[in-house]
């Protein structure tokens, strides 16, 4: 009688449960896209986040709006980058050809302990064959330094995100001069000039995060960047 009466009263608290109805439960990130559908202003949408019902709920969901405020602003910038990287790009239309020249970045690198610098001068550069359609980008690099003998650059290498560029394959590159000035008994002011080939596949399929490349020699290496505004700047036009 006793485990009868256990069973009955274990069957109606199942019903009894099963009677209820869950309220669906809003994530984080619905309440941030509610807010921003609401076509407020940054600060109104923060105000809105505080009115939560929950602590956590207003710190995550206020952290999701200023991530996406900030990516809106970034979108902004790069926008108006890639326009004026674009209009820099010069373009050379010969009869078989057309060559473009992006626009040339500079850079200081500090080394050693002493005021010491190495400064890189960069952009990219491209010829479309007419004919084909086929066009050939590359890196060019003038690498200028003062030291008490020439560097000799000879490889490169692209630079993992996460791994960086000490273990990555190295590749060639194609030297286009070196020359020694303003030599003194201890050392000399040396320049440097390289190109690194880069397939057209290649650039685009890095447009969002951009790319670096390491240019090494026995004695050092540089590190440069290219930015993803700068390509897809340069891109718009060499195409």
């Amino acid at each position: 009688m006793k485990k009868i009466l256990q069973i009955l009263l274990l069957s109606i608290g199942l019903t009894g449960c099963s009677s209820l109805v869950l309220e669906p439960v809003s994530s984080s990130q619905d309440e941030a896209q509610r807010i921003l559908s609401l076509g407020l202003t940054h600060a109104e949408n923060l105000i809105e986040a505080s009115k939560l019902k929950d602590n956590h709920s207003v710190t995550v969901v206020t952290g999701q709006l200023i991530k996406a405020e900030n990516d809106k602003n970034k979108a902004v910038i790069d926008k108006v980058n890639i326009s004026i990287y674009a209009e820099n790009v010069k373009v050379i239309s010969g009869d078989s050809e057309v060559k473009f020249e992006g626009l040339q970045m500079s850079e200081s690198k500090r080394v050693g302990m002493l005021d010491e610098f190495d400064y890189q001068d960069y952009f990219l550069k491209g010829l479309k064959d007419k004919n084909t359609g086929l066009i050939q980008h590359q890196l060019h690099l003038a690498l200028k330094y003062t030291w008490s003998q020439r560097k000799n650059y000879s490889s490169a290498s692209f630079c993992d995100v996460w791994q960086g560029c000490k273990n990555e394959e190295k590749i060639g590159i194609t030297l286009i001069s070196s020359n020694a000035s303003a030599c003194t008994p201890t050392d000399c002011d040396y320049t440097e000039i390289m190109e690194l080939n880069l397939s057209d596949d290649f650039l685009r399929d890095n447009m969002e995060e951009g790319f670096s490349v390491s240019f090494n020699s026995k004695k050092s290496s540089n590190k440069i960047t290219i930015a993803s505004d700068y390509l897809k700047g340069y891109l718009k036009i060499a195409n």
